[in-house]
């Protein structure tokens, strides 16, 4: 059976299913590309200070960020640095948030599929007078059970990609804690507060919504 056929016997909510599809996909794709192409952070912090092209790892931003407000007599330079690793942050979590919504919801879609289904099947028993055989209740009892495999098949893959994306991003926010970490303990200027308290990546958006 190809995938037209049961988009059609699962009815409105498999097109639904689909659109997650493709927007889950598109999103996913991008940020591959987005991490594959981001500088990785070097050893040491004289080598975060260069751009790669257009694109500057998030290490260097902190670590030119943290210079620059130092040599402007800034004193708090963990809150200069929290701010440039949050705007770091927001970049990298582009479109996880959109993930985390479409498989927090795919299930619920294919469980409400499950419902319009039975719903169906339970019409044609009672237009029946309850007198019907399996053929008759065929269309009903397929949009339930595809809706849910659908639900399903949907949000599993795009839970497991998002916990991975996390993990990218998590990686990303230790090590600019640590790069800022070293570039303020270098500079002659007292700065209150702690830096690893505020660079963190936000709890796993899987559970966001």
């Amino acid at each position: 059976m190809d995938v037209t056929m049961l988009i059609d016997k699962g009815g409105p909510v498999m097109w639904v299913l689909l659109g997650y599809s493709i927007i889950a996909v598109a999103i996913t794709v991008e940020r591959f590309i987005y991490f594959y192409l981001l500088p990785r952070a070097e050893s040491e912090i004289e080598n975060l200070q260069s751009s790669s092209g257009k694109r500057m790892a998030p290490e260097a931003a902190i670590a030119i960020g943290v210079k620059q407000a130092a040599s402007d007599g800034v004193q708090d330079l963990a809150r200069v640095a929290s701010r440039i690793g949050s705007e770091q942050l927001g970049r990298m979590e582009t479109g996880l948030r959109t993930l985390a919504w479409l498989g927090n919801t795919a299930p619920l879609l294919g469980l409400f599929g499950t419902i319009t289904g039975m719903i169906k099947a339970f019409q044609v028993i009672e237009q029946a007078g309850g007198k019907v055989d399996a053929q008759m209740l065929a269309a009903g009892i397929w949009e339930a059970m595809i809706t849910t495999g659908a639900g399903l098949a949907v949000a599993i893959p795009v839970l497991l990609l998002l916990h991975f994306l996390e993990g990218i991003v998590d990686k990303r926010a230790k090590s600019m804690q640590w790069v800022a970490s070293v570039v303020i303990e270098q500079l002659p200027h007292v700065s209150e507060g702690c830096v690893s308290d505020q660079i963190k990546h936000r709890d796993s958006l899987a559970h966001a919504i």
